[in-house]
């Protein structure tokens, strides 16, 4: 397993937000000590060529504006550069995974709630959205975005909607932030479950979301891993164990697809282990 991660993620934020430092500083910490043999490194920034893949000008002139973005996304000194690592360490991750390395990045802010024109949800940047499209400007030919966050991906469905040559699917509460998701269109599927739903029908439609992204038969699946629909986790209402994030990596695994995962939310204390029962049964 390779892992991308650069330690100045940390570097912003707080304890007061479930978004905070621990969440990587934990996990790297976690990962380093129970696998030895893994492979690290620090990837570059993304180019603002890079953003606006899925970006507007606009956006990225606002990133700087010292203003908050709204209640869930406030403005950090710095954000910017920041999200531009995010970014740049999930286009490492991807041209990893194209290379035939199982890749993850380990890296905050998450992304898959940034639109093309506005931050939310703890989000600031689409590194997902901006990954799956710099592998298609790449050359390849098919690319799915595998999101199993316990929040609908809206932003990666509104950047990738109607894109050739990409599959979104994505399996998440509802209700719930951010209220989006219900629908299933073009190539944007969409398995909404239930609040306190039991870990048998969750995992049922994680399975079909899973056979959706294989029926597509991609040359690469992008993973937007999101370990907050954990039993414990304290901002959602879902019901899985850690068994099912290995059960999930499992199917990574048997699938031999080529692929990069890169990390979205998590806000339980146990994120370092719920990350790494689902990298250790990928690997």
């Amino acid at each position: 397993m390779l892992i991308f991660h650069d330690p100045q993620c940390a570097n912003y934020g707080s304890s007061a937000r479930p978004e905070q430092p621990a969440r990587t500083l934990r996990t790297a910490a976690h990962l380093r000590q129970t696998h030895d043999d893994w492979a690290w490194r620090v990837p570059p920034a993304a180019t603002d060529d890079d953003l606006r893949l899925a970006h507007n000008a606009a956006h990225l002139k606002r990133l700087a504006v010292p203003n908050d973005f709204d209640a869930d996304t406030p403005f950090f000194e710095g954000i910017g550069d920041h999200a531009r690592r995010a970014v740049g360490s999930a286009l490492a991750a991807m041209q990893a995974a194209r290379a035939g390395e199982k890749a993850f990045s380990l890296m905050r802010p998450p992304g898959h709630h940034a639109t093309g024109g506005q931050a939310m949800g703890f989000c600031y940047l689409n590194q997902i959205a901006i990954a799956a499209l710099a592998a298609r400007r790449a050359g390849a030919a098919r690319v799915a975005v595998w999101d199993f966050d316990a929040h609908h991906g809206n932003g990666t469905e509104a950047i990738l909607r109607g894109g050739d040559g990409i599959l979104f699917t994505s399996v998440h509460q509802y209700p719930g932030y951010p209220g989006t998701g219900t629908q299933s269109f073009d190539n944007c599927l969409n398995w909404p479950v239930a609040p306190l739903s039991p870990r048998k029908t969750h995992m049922v439609a994680l399975k079909e979301s899973w056979e959706a992204v294989l029926a597509f038969d991609p040359e690469l699946v992008l993973v937007s891993a999101g370990f907050d629909a954990y039993v414990h986790d304290p901002i959602t209402e879902m019901t899985l164990e850690t068994d099912d994030f290995a059960t999930l990596g499992a199917w990574l695994n048997d699938s031999g697809r080529p692929a990069a995962a890169i990390l979205e939310g998590g806000y339980s204390g146990d994120l370092p282990q719920l990350t790494d029962a689902f990298l250790t049964a990928w690997a």
